[in-house]
């Protein structure tokens, strides 16, 4: 992956960058190979002759570098987005030579609308070219010689050593000055030095800080940066068994992710986009608490209607391809405790809060008592019927936990009785109903003989001790029904009806939560263990999708996913700190405080940006 805070492209081993959606995270794609066809728009860099390239990240930054080793010599291939200054954006590819002379390729297939439209495309006085379709224009920039075929733009240049050849892809309004693009060799310096400034802030130690801080790296190319919002992911309809219809779309932001990327972002110091997050969170839940929804667009958005490309055959034919994501109007209880959760742990962290922050969350909280008692759709966002599933109660628990907790520490007025009352009455039901004596665990729903993954949280929200023999006892459950080769299912798709056919791999996120569980229980050597396998799931340069196949050994579904990396971080943070996140989370203990600027004062400091 490589981006610029506002959107991400996605580059292979042999130099083609297979998908782009222009110039937002939630835009149409212009380059949709992925999920197709090279016809379906790509735009591919790589020698004449030979294998696909090794590659790596210039240390501490999203700076792509892939190296292509021929008969004739090698060349690296260096690909990054600059940092906006304006409205258009660029892309900028640069050949370099190191060894020899190699014959070189460079094929632009443009595809507006997820492949879909074809551009006009026009010569620039420059001998560069200038692609419109409908409000979108792309120009491309080189000193290279192009010329059009079939469709195409195609260049073939040889590249000797100590040579450079440069590419940069600007996009702009169609309707605006054609825009001017950006000067290669001196936006590559300035986004290195930029993305280096803000990796170096970090605040890392122990064994695991390479992995935590690619990770931190990626949940910032994740996060838009006009508003704070961070996307789950930049694509689309990856699946989540090769073949499957587990394809959804999950380039807006979960709220669900709330208080997991908050930790981490606060225990690594970058306490001005902890702030940024929990300030898109309070605008994208303002409004009336009735209509809360579990997920927003980059902005805030609440349409997010689901519709299929028909046109796109899917990643290895996995269809449909989905835009949009209608789980964004179900009913999930849980989310209703993960914004309290965050909201606290804001206050605790020395965050400066809005005077709206506590009447929000305190109507939320007041909705939620004539709503809590109803069958959802859960965590996993299920396309069957709603049921009463034992985390959404867990989390709905820590809903009026937290809004009491917020209104007694911070002197701020509540319904704190009545909170405390449901508090109570819902801590009671959960281990009544939620557990089964028989298994000795807690159960996925209410009477269900089922377990899940998301009950590993149980302890880290607090609703039970670690010490509890029902905590340890689900623990063990989980490992003995959800353990694959080692790693962690969410559920058996096979014997859970979620209204889709059965069929994905282990869920990377819920692995590294027992590895965190399996670490609170003291079990360091076998958390250990697991954690390196899992860092050993990590593709090339250090990038996790959503799940993984342990029998064909490779990811699956949408990549790169922000809450792997979050998870990561966390689970990281119990090998390296004295106070872990699942006793920060539990105790409701603050992270390290510092004095934290408003975004809007901040955003400077924030972002790696371009001169």
């Amino acid at each position: 992956m490589i981006g610029d805070c506002e959107t991400a492209a996605l580059v292979s081993h042999r130099g083609s960058i297979d998908w782009l959606c222009w110039p937002y995270f939630s835009s149409p794609a212009c380059f949709a190979a992925l999920l197709g066809t090279e016809e379906h728009g790509h735009w591919s860099i790589a020698p004449q002759k030979g294998k696909p390239g090794t590659r790596r990240y210039l240390e501490q930054t999203l700076v792509l570098e892939t190296r292509f080793e021929t008969d004739e010599g090698a060349v690296d291939l260096l690909d990054f987005m600059p940092m906006r200054g304006g409205t258009c954006c660029d892309l900028v590819r640069i050949v370099q030579g190191v060894r020899g002379a190699v014959p070189m390729t460079m094929q632009l297939v443009l595809r507006f609308d997820y492949g879909r439209s074809v551009p006009w495309v026009t010569r620039t006085d420059d001998g560069g070219i200038r692609a419109i379709a409908g409000p979108d224009m792309v120009t491309l920039t080189t000193n290279i010689e192009t010329h059009g075929e079939n469709l195409k733009t195609i260049a073939e240049f040889t590249i000797h050593e100590g040579e450079t050849a440069s590419f940069v892809l600007t996009w702009g309004l169609s309707y605006k000055d054609p825009p001017t693009p950006v000067d290669a060799e001196g936006a590559l310096q300035e986004t290195i030095r930029s993305w280096r400034d803000w990796t170096r802030r970090a605040k890392l130690n122990g064994d695991y800080a390479e992995a935590v801080e690619r990770s931190l790296i990626t949940l910032k190319a994740l996060t838009f940066r006009q508003t704070g919002g961070i996307v789950a992911s930049p694509t689309t309809s990856l699946p989540e068994w090769a073949g499957g219809p587990r394809n959804w779309d999950y380039r807006y932001c979960w709220l669900r992710d709330a208080t997991f990327t908050l930790l981490a972002l606060m225990n690594a110091g970058y306490f001005d986009e902890a702030c940024a997050w929990r300030d898109w969170l309070l605008r994208a839940m303002m409004g009336s608490p009735d209509q809360a929804q579990i997920m927003y667009g980059i902005r805030g958005e609440r349409q997010l209607l689901e519709w299929e490309v028909d046109w796109l055959p899917g990643y290895e034919g996995s269809r449909p391809v989905r835009i949009g994501n209608a789980a964004a109007g179900q009913l999930q209880l849980d989310v209703y405790g993960e914004v309290a959760d965050a909201l606290l742990h804001g206050h605790l962290g020395g965050m400066p809060a809005p005077e709206t922050s506590f009447s929000l969350q305190r109507a939320l909280t007041n909705h939620l008592a004539t709503c809590w008692n109803l069958p959802d759709q859960g965590i996993w966002e299920i396309r069957g019927e709603p049921q009463h599933f034992t985390y959404s109660k867990v989390m709905v628990w820590v809903a009026f936990d937290r809004a009491i907790k917020t209104s007694e520490r911070f002197g701020l007025q509540g319904e704190v009785a009545q909170w405390r009352a449901l508090r109570q009455q819902i801590h009671d039901e959960i281990c009544e109903r939620g557990y089964d004596a028989k298994l000795g665990s807690f159960t996925q729903a209410y009477g269900s003989k089922e377990v899940d993954a998301s009950l590993l949280l149980m302890p880290q929200v607090g609703f039970l001790p670690w010490s509890d023999p029902r905590i340890r006892g689900t623990v063990e459950a989980i490992e003995k029904q959800l353990l694959v080769d080692g790693f962690v299912l969410r559920y058996r798709t096979e014997r859970v009806d979620d209204g889709l056919p059965a069929g994905e791999g282990v869920f990377l996120a819920c692995s590294f939560w027992m590895v965190s569980a399996l670490r609170m229980l003291g079990r360091d050597d076998d958390a250990r263990l697991m954690f390196d396998r899992l860092l050993g799931l990590r593709n090339d340069v250090g990038l996790l999708s959503e799940e993984y196949d342990p029998a064909a050994k490779r990811q699956l579904g949408n990549f790169p996913q922000a809450l792997s990396h979050i998870a990561l971080i966390n689970a990281a943070y119990e090998f390296m700190r004295t106070t872990s996140p699942s006793r920060q989370r539990a105790e409701s203990a603050p992270a390290q405080p510092k004095s934290v600027n408003r975004l809007d004062q901040a955003s400077s400091q924030s972002t790696p940006t371009s001169k």
